[in-house]
């Protein structure tokens, strides 16, 4: 579902106080971001596409030895870029997506991305930034978590990507030595895992003669990975050395990777664009997927609802059908037929916290706050940066009468959007209001603490 949503968790928090200074690093970064320097871009965040290119990147990141560590995630920019910025994610433009027409081009992305994990550029570029004050310069771009929760469904997440644009230059920007260093152990890992080199070549000649453009004309890839002639003619002799050890594309591969950009389509370009093109699709339920999209986004709720029906009984068991089905239902304002579909989505994916939140949103639009919480506080407890959800759950504790966790939750979600100023307000409110020494209460003393430091500076 395309909705405001925020990061996945991963690291339990008791405090978003942290003790290691790693997590200082991120924690205070995500807290100081300057809202006013910060430059609003949008994550698609949906269960189905962030699960079906996991499946796709699975076996280089495994190659690589990051296997499940590393989530990748879809910046809504029609651009083409890719990039790291932490060791747990890979960030590739919805542009990107849409150009690499083959599941080997994208793992050529996803290696090479993993790569500057792997050879520790990530870790280096952080201690070179220096102190945690430069950190904070260079806002969310480290924890790329705060949102404005937008309610849209068609479009993700609003978040702030940094403060200062050259404090994003100088922490993206790759030393040709780093990006050959990542060139060489990416195809490594392409090889490792029986995928095709060629995927390397094909991904770099999308970007042939942008070095003789002015740099505003290139493409951000162009800017943050410096290409040459020279790069692309070593990836053709690697390729071709090494043809002997490409294994036939895994089947499953293929339609897990077809199916995150058909639906990635399907929601960001026209919906009559998608329905002229439904036979093109890769396999009938792909087809019936994308039509319930269109006809959804083109209000043809009856039609929609038929297609995505006629997907599930071909999947019966697939959860992200019936998350589907729960967005359509829900933003027709069926709630409680949306409700018994995202509870048939959790029940076949337990431990996806954007389902887990999608459920609880249903429940509270249907008037149960009080059910609302528990998969509001699961979806928490696995995604603690999700905007959107903090919303909701803030909206449950104050429909059952718990001010005090009301405040809290919307004190989270202040400070993740970087207004400070306003989780400060709240967080003072919940700890006035939550049994001190509480785990609750522990929270809003940090978010508070924060929120005084940042105003001191």
């Amino acid at each position: 579902m395309f909705d405001p949503r925020c990061f996945h968790r991963e690291t339990p928090m008791a405090s978003i106080r942290p003790l290691k200074a790693i997590a200082t690093f991120l924690v205070v970064a995500m807290l100081l971001v300057s809202a006013n320097a910060a430059k609003a871009v949008s994550l698609i965040r949906d269960p189905d596409i962030e699960h079906a290119l996991g499946r796709a990147a699975a076996p280089v990141l495994t190659a690589a030895g990051l296997g499940s560590n590393v989530r990748v995630l879809v910046v809504n920019d029609r651009s083409l870029n890719a990039f790291v910025l932490d060791n747990n994610h890979i960030y590739i433009h919805l542009g990107m997506l849409l150009r690499l027409a083959t599941p080997d081009m994208f793992q050529a992305v996803v290696a090479h991305e993993a790569a500057h994990i792997t050879n520790g550029h990530v870790a280096r570029r952080i201690t070179n930034m220096g102190t945690t004050q430069s950190a904070a310069g260079l806002g969310l771009a480290l924890a790329a978590a705060a949102a404005a929760a937008t309610g849209r469904g068609d479009v993700g997440l609003g978040i702030a990507l940094g403060s200062s644009a050259s404090a994003q230059r100088r922490f993206l920007a790759h030393s040709r030595a780093e990006e050959v260093a990542a060139d060489q152990s990416g195809v490594r890992y392409m090889t490792r895992a029986g995928v095709n080199p060629k995927g390397a070549v094909a991904v770099h000649e999308i970007f042939r003669g942008q070095e003789v453009l002015n740099t505003s004309r290139q493409d951000p890839y162009m800017r943050s990975h410096p290409l040459t002639r020279d790069r692309i003619r070593t990836m053709k002799t690697y390729a071709a050395a090494h043809a002997d050890k490409v294994k036939p594309t895994d089947p499953e591969v293929a339609y897990w990777y077809d199916r995150a950009r058909a639906k990635l389509a399907a929601f960001t370009l026209s919906p009559k664009w998608t329905l002229r093109r439904l036979d093109e699709s890769a396999s009938r339920d792909i087809r019936l997927m994308r039509e319930a999209a269109a006809r959804h986004r083109l209000s043809q709720s009856g039609a929609a609802l038929k297609a995505i029906n006629g997907a599930i009984s071909l999947r019966p068991e697939d959860a992200f059908y019936y998350e589907l089905k729960g967005q359509i239902l829900l933003e027709n304002r069926r709630f409680s037929e949306a409700v018994t579909a995202y509870r048939k989505a959790v029940d076949l994916a337990p431990r996806d916290a954007l389902c887990l939140a999608s459920l609880g949103r249903a429940l509270l639009a249907a008037d149960r706050p009080r059910d609302a919480l528990k998969p509001l506080e699961q979806a928490r407890s696995r995604d603690f940066r999700n905007s959107a959800m903090l919303r909701d759950l803030g909206a449950a504790y104050a429909r059952t009468g718990n001010n005090g966790m009301a405040a809290l939750a919307t004190a989270e979600r202040y400070a993740l959007q970087g207004r400070l100023k306003d989780a400060g307000v709240l967080a003072k409110r919940a700890s006035g209001l939550l049994p001190t020494g509480s785990r609750g209460w522990r929270l809003a003393e940090d978010i508070l603490r924060e929120a005084e430091r940042a105003e001191k500076k």
